[in-house]
């Protein structure tokens, strides 16, 4: 299942045009703000495929009928970049445990790159619903490699990636390696360069967030 933001017409929309915005993102508030929105609005679409039970809630007047969760998801994201997103998410799911992967680019000297995790930190997630943040998906190779390191340690009952932007080429790989798994996603691009930038995207998410790292 993909869930296209694009395709559909509500106020979100303007939050990832926003992030888009080459002015916009002069302001880096603004950019964190505005990712931190859009996890928020993707915590509530994804909460819609959820189980609920019905249960009760005490007022100062009586008692009112209500639903809860039947179980709590774990927020899981790719350290830096991530961290608005995760954010967003856990404003909603404010139940939630999180867990968190730092995972980079090791270039060679050919051009090429692999993806190193440098560190895991992480709840037991048997049997557990996991949502995986990452504000871009472009070859795809980050998310999947965090992915397979999670399902490597854990049996993980069903997953659930979000992304503000990505690449077709991205979601095709994404796919390819976890076809059951929900994928709520902002835009997807067609482009990208040689450097695995998306096009047109919206440049380093990470950067844009914090700051330009060396």
């Amino acid at each position: 299942m993909i869930f296209d933001l694009s395709k559909t017409s509500s106020i979100a929309n303007v939050f990832i045009a926003e992030i888009r915005d080459v002015n916009i993102q002069k302001d880096a508030m603004r950019f964190r703000t505005n990712m931190e929105r859009i996890g928020e609005f993707f915590a509530f679409e994804i909460s819609k495929t959820f189980n609920y039970q019905r249960t009760e809630t005490p007022t100062p007047l009586g008692i009112a009928d209500a639903i809860a969760l039947t179980e709590q998801p774990v927020l899981a994201t790719i350290t830096r970049a991530g961290i608005p997103m995760h954010r967003g998410l856990l404003n909603i799911f404010d139940r939630a445990d999180s867990a968190f992967i730092a995972a980079y680019r090791k270039v060679h000297k050919s051009g090429n790159f692999e993806i190193a995790v440098e560190y895991v930190s992480s709840p037991n997630l048997n049997n557990r619903i996991v949502i995986m943040a990452d504000p871009m998906l472009a070859t795809g190779n980050t998310m999947v490699h965090c992915c397979k390191e999670l399902m490597g340690r854990y049996k993980i009952k069903e997953l659930h990636i979000v992304s503000a932007i990505a690449c077709s080429v991205g979601v095709r790989h994404v796919r390819a390696n976890f076809p059951k798994a929900k994928l709520w996603l902002g835009a997807i691009d067609e482009e990208m360069t040689s450097k695995s930038y998306i096009v047109p995207g919206l440049g380093d998410a990470g950067d844009l967030a914090f700051g330009p790292k060396v």
